[in-house]
């Protein structure tokens, strides 16, 4: 039993061993710079005037306003064609949808005949 239990052992470490690996040394990276110390260090000059961007509640204030791409009047006359369009969010707005209802009497035509028919009473035609 005891030769059973070291030959176990034996294997298990061996497993341990060749699943065991190292990283190679690579060397020191080389670092190729594109710019100068010079203007390196004016940038850092600036950066070190300039608002700290990392500050608490650096992005709490007003943003600054976007370039207007626009011009007020061609945007205010999209919208007032816009406005008499319709309703562009309706449901089945842009589908095509005809109305349901397109009547071919005249408005009057059909008030006339509203009092005609009220004046003559309401139980007429119902029977």
């Amino acid at each position: 039993m005891k030769a059973s239990a070291l030959l176990a052992a034996a294997a298990l470490s061996s497993l341990f061993a060749l699943s065991a690996s190292a990283e190679q040394y690579q060397g020191v990276l080389q670092f190729h710079a594109s710019a100068s110390r010079a203007s390196v260090k004016t940038e850092a000059v600036v950066a070190s005037h300039s608002a700290d961007p990392y500050r608490e509640g650096a992005s709490a204030g007003v943003a600054p306003a976007l370039p207007a791409v626009v011009v007020r009047a061609d945007a205010s006359a999209e919208g007032v064609a816009a406005a008499r369009v319709g309703n562009l969010f309706a449901d089945g707005a842009d589908a095509g949808v005809p109305h349901a209802f397109a009547s071919t009497l005249d408005r009057t035509a059909v008030r006339a005949q509203a009092r005609a028919t009220a004046a003559h009473g309401v139980t007429e035609g119902t029977q």
